[in-house]
């Protein structure tokens, strides 16, 4: 009798068992992915950026993916200090914001692959790509006023030869104020990194990728003119990404 109930049991069990397990394999078959998130990198500061990014199954190792990221690029010299007239800061002797556009191609190749429901999927990934680098006016709000005319503050781009005495800078402009004023330069990039996928289920996606990027322009981009600038950048950025398979 002992013997018949097990035997009953195990069949039940198997019945559960063979469709989920079914089911789970039919889960893992995949042809998209959709994700976007932040981007932190040693030239960006604390949050460089955002980005987005569209993959597609080639193999059961293997994906494709396009991608693109907006960040900018910060000068390792930046300091923030703070006008002793109004309170409000602004970067001494920067001249340009650096906004980077990098469109990307890139291959990801599965390396260990997580459970179905639990686990860290670590996948590799190389990617290059056109940089559309955009130099943004900086502004400040600048005081030349004299004896007669005690208040003479004037909105210009930060320009060394004119703005010599720092005490009488007000604040910076603000991003919006030279953004008409933009200027394109055009340079390429390549990354390769490792991402580290968690996620209860194989549908969501959520996890980190960590890497190096270089990047290069045709000609040297000033962001403090007083300063060193460069025409090549190199960094190691952090993206923390979410999003969804179908």
């Amino acid at each position: 009798m002992i013997r018949y109930i097990a035997f009953v049991l195990t069949l039940a069990f198997a019945g559960i068992a063979l469709p989920a397990l079914a089911q789970s394999e039919e889960e893992q078959s995949f042809e998209k992915e959709l994700s976007y998130g932040i981007n932190l990198n040693s030239n960006g500061g604390l949050i460089g950026g955002a980005f987005i990014r569209s993959a597609y199954t080639m193999s059961d190792n293997m994906l494709q993916f396009g991608a693109l990221e907006v960040v900018e690029v910060k000068h390792p010299r930046e300091q923030r200090f703070y006008s002793g007239e109004t309170g409000d800061s602004y970067i001494r002797g920067k001249q340009n914001y650096l906004f980077v556009m990098r469109p990307q191609y890139g291959r990801e190749l599965v390396l260990f692959r997580k459970a179905a429901e639990s686990g860290v999927q670590v996948n590799a990934i190389g990617a290059v790509g056109p940089s559309l680098g955009f130099l943004v006016p900086y502004y400040v709000r600048y005081n030349y006023g004299q004896a007669g005319i005690p208040n003479d503050v004037r909105t210009e781009q930060y320009n060394p030869a004119d703005h010599k005495d720092l005490a009488r800078i007000q604040g910076s402009g603000g991003v919006f104020t030279g953004l008409g004023e933009a200027s394109l330069n055009i340079g390429a990039h390549v990354k390769a990194g490792l991402s580290f996928e968690y996620g209860r289920y194989n549908e969501s996606i959520a996890g980190v990728e960590v890497g190096v990027m270089l990047e290069m322009y045709t000609k040297e981009l000033v962001i403090i003119p007083e300063a060193s600038n460069n025409s090549r950048f190199t960094s190691v950025y952090l993206n923390i990404y979410y999003g969804r398979r179908k």
